[in-house]
């Protein structure tokens, strides 16, 4: 990495772990300090859209939504302004957290900011036999548990192809979780813009709202909270889509994939030398593998949160 224009450093570059997709170091420089982050370009999901996403979060800190100040962003490597907050932990936030997190996607929504021409997704994919059978091969500690849900992540792939989304399609974030948040003086800032992009209101919405209801599973889920991201977004300017299953679509397809994807990473079975630590590959995978059947079999009760 080239970071000479950030200042002359003050110590080492530290590695700051706990990331799902990419690598973070804290750079401090007689500059200030610096989150570096380090984009893994060998196997990502979806190719990262460098120029689209840097000129998306200029216009959003420009707008003044509570963000790290973007520094710059090259091929394989984005800097931003280091702030320091607390982590918000995966557990109900605050009425008056949700509702303010509902606030600020309003004027995400309302930016005018020209983004490229985004390509069709691929459909969901159904190898979910295949993979059961190479993971039993290779002595997977899952390996069972993958091939008792075999069928359920298959009726899971067919649900996200098939829901229909009725739209309005905005630009936004695309991933405000409580792991892309920090707690500043109480008040929400949001991280990691690299996800950002075009997408269904009603998924975004739904994600988002429940993401900031719940605890680390789906038994202690809180209404009042995922009404209170709503009436921030409504308060904000925002206007609410339809209700329905397009609500949670996105964030069933999101995880469906991100499972996928860790799958492949610990069947290749060596340590990558970017992205995640091969054993979190293994905790992401073990929590899609029994989350995402309750969150699909849910799906009647979380559309009654939207009545």
């Amino acid at each position: 990495m080239n970071l000479s224009h950030l200042g002359a450093p003050i110590g080492p570059m530290i590695r700051v772990h706990g990331g799902y997709a990419n690598r973070m170091y804290r750079l401090d420089t007689d500059r200030g300090s610096f989150a570096v982050k380090e984009l893994n370009l060998a196997d990502r999901r979806q190719p990262y859209r460098v120029e689209d996403v840097f000129r998306f979060e200029l216009a959003a800190f420009a707008a003044g939504i509570p963000m790290p100040e973007p520094i710059s962003a090259g091929h394989s490597t984005l800097v931003h302004r280091w702030v320091d907050g607390e982590k918000v932990p995966e557990a109900p936030v605050s009425a008056a957290f949700a509702f303010e997190v509902g606030g600020i996607l309003a004027r995400i929504h309302a930016l005018d900011v020209a983004f490229s021409r985004v390509p069709v997704e691929d459909p969901a994919s159904r190898d979910w036999s295949e993979l059961a059978a190479r993971a039993s091969a290779t002595g997977q500690p899952w390996a069972d548990e993958l091939a008792s849900r075999a069928g359920t992540f298959l009726a899971i792939a067919r649900f996200v192809d098939t829901c229909e989304r009725p739209g309005p399609v905005v630009l936004t974030h695309r991933d405000i979780q409580p792991w892309n948040l920090l707690a500043r003086e109480g008040r929400p800032v949001v991280l990691d813009w690299e996800l950002s992009g075009m997408l269904d209101l009603s998924g975004e919405l739904g994600s988002t709202a429940l993401g900031l209801a719940k605890g680390p599973g789906f038994d202690d889920i809180k209404p009042a909270i995922f009404r209170s991201v709503l009436d921030g977004y409504v308060a904000g300017g925002g206007a609410l889509p339809a209700p329905g299953p397009s609500w949670f679509v996105y964030l069933i397809g999101g995880w469906l994939g991100h499972t996928r994807w860790n799958i492949l990473r610990c069947l290749a079975g060596v340590e990558a030398g970017t992205g995640p630590d091969l054993a979190l590959s293994h905790e992401a995978v073990r929590d899609g593998l029994r989350g995402l059947p309750d969150l699909f079999g849910r799906l009647p009760e979380l559309e009654a949160l939207l009545l």
